[in-house]
């Protein structure tokens, strides 16, 4: 029941994605959706609404990017409770750690292996 749960809510975001590119007058592009994405996700985070989703859902509200938006939210909190107001500004960095170093470390291997077209 997890696995489709996952699907659900994850499919749920992409199609909102989808369209609001292609129904909207004003061109919304990929970069506007990963920016509203992340930004929607750490204020529902923010807001307690998200933790619950993450909780139902599992992977299908952690994997998109509203997912990286609520763990950036979730370790500004911590890092804020942990180190005062200097939490605020290692704490999202230090919860998203690993995420961003993979997405570096096998960006990096990919473009070793393939070479662009142009």
């Amino acid at each position: 029941m997890i696995f489709l749960k996952a699907f659900l809510v994850g499919g749920l975001l992409c199609v909102v994605a989808q369209l609001l590119m292609d129904l909207t007058s004003y061109k919304v592009t990929p970069a506007h959706i990963l920016v509203g994405f992340v930004t929607g996700g750490a204020i529902l985070s923010a807001l307690g609404v998200y933790g619950p989703l993450v909780d139902w859902a599992g992977a299908g509200a952690t994997v998109p990017l509203t997912g990286f938006g609520h763990l950036l939210a979730q370790g500004t909190i911590a890092g804020v409770q942990e180190k005062g107001l200097l939490g605020v500004f290692s704490g999202g960095v230090a919860a998203t750690a690993a995420g961003i170093t993979a997405a570096v470390v096998f960006g990096y291997l990919v473009s070793l292996a393939f070479r662009p077209k142009g």
